[in-house]
């Protein structure tokens, strides 16, 4: 206990010293969660990220939403605390696969999810958040082809909701297929008043039984306007803390207790003080990479 005392009151010491900000995503584990000036969303993160006035950003998440920060400040000094937090879902798919798909439909819009490193964006049309990829792919064009990466998922969930036929990229999150219907059902019978909510990235079959489907930060929001006491989460167990923390008098019970990213336990206490002490692991895109990418995102943004 004493320990962790110390390491908060050097964190809390060094951010000033170093005039940092610490920003912290739902997944990540609770104490760092608790220590963060901001908490949110990978793109949420990335948009408080450019409206910082401080020098430096240690972003608590994996290594595509720290790119992200940095595509969006590149003045900024962005921080990962531990260099091995990556994202399997991000490393399905690399530039020169993009490349190649891109060569077969020559005329296809490239609809990116941000869950992909800075070079896929940088090849990429526009770029879309698990919030807005259905109101993204509405914005393009009836009469174009769409290719949309990496996540099938959310792809096939993008399609149920527009009615369009994408070409869908054969990536996804090992996590969130962790989840499955029959857990769900199980919990529903155990807990029949509880809602079931569950993010955009899971199967088809566990969208198909749910009460509501979105983002991490439409499930937060969801959880406090609700008049609902018990939910059923289906995402990464990292959200529940936060569930818990906003919303002391309900209840929450993960889909599974499977549903775990280990990149995202990966940084804790320590190393959020080791990052602002040597100010290791900064994250470096190319100019020109980060021009691109930029692009993408801000052809996103531009969408109401």
């Amino acid at each position: 206990m004493n320990s962790n005392v110390e390491i908060l009151n050097n964190i809390i010491k060094l951010k000033v010293e170093k005039d940092a900000i610490i920003l912290a995503h739902n997944y990540q584990i609770g104490e760092v969660q608790d220590i963060a000036d901001f908490v949110g969303d990978s793109f949420q993160l990335s948009y408080e990220a450019s409206k910082t006035q401080k020098k430096i950003i240690i972003f608590c998440g994996v290594q595509f939403m720290a790119e992200t920060a940095k595509i969006l400040s590149p003045e900024k000094k962005v921080i990962l605390p531990d260099k091995s937090s990556g994202c399997p879902m991000a490393d399905m798919i690399n530039a020169g696969q993009l490349k190649k798909l891109r060569d077969k439909h020559p005329d296809a819009v490239v609809v990116c999810y941000v869950n992909s490193s800075a070079e896929v964006k940088a090849l990429s049309d526009i770029c879309c958040t698990s919030s807005n990829a259905v109101n993204v792919v509405k914005s393009i064009p009836g009469n174009k082809e769409i290719i949309f990466i990496p996540d099938k998922y959310l792809g096939s969930y993008v399609q149920s909701q527009t009615g369009r036929e994408l070409i869908l990229w054969n990536g996804y999150c090992p996590s969130h297929v962790m989840i499955n219907a029959k857990d769900i059902i199980r919990l529903k019978r155990e807990h029949p008043d509880a809602v079931v909510v569950v993010h955009p990235e899971c199967t088809p079959d566990v969208i198909d039984i749910a009460d509501k489907v979105a983002s991490t930060g439409g499930m937060l929001r969801y959880a406090r306007k609700s008049k609902k006491k018990n939910f059923i989460i289906g995402t990464e167990i990292g959200i529940i803390h936060r569930l818990k923390k906003e919303n002391p008098d309900k209840t929450f019970y993960p889909a599974t207790s499977r549903a775990i990213c280990p990149d995202m336990k990966l940084i804790n206490l320590e190393k959020v003080m080791w990052s602002l002490e040597d100010e290791k692991y900064e994250i470096r895109i190319p100019t020109e990479v980060i021009r691109k990418a930029k692009s993408a995102i801000n052809r996103m943004i531009a969408i109401k």
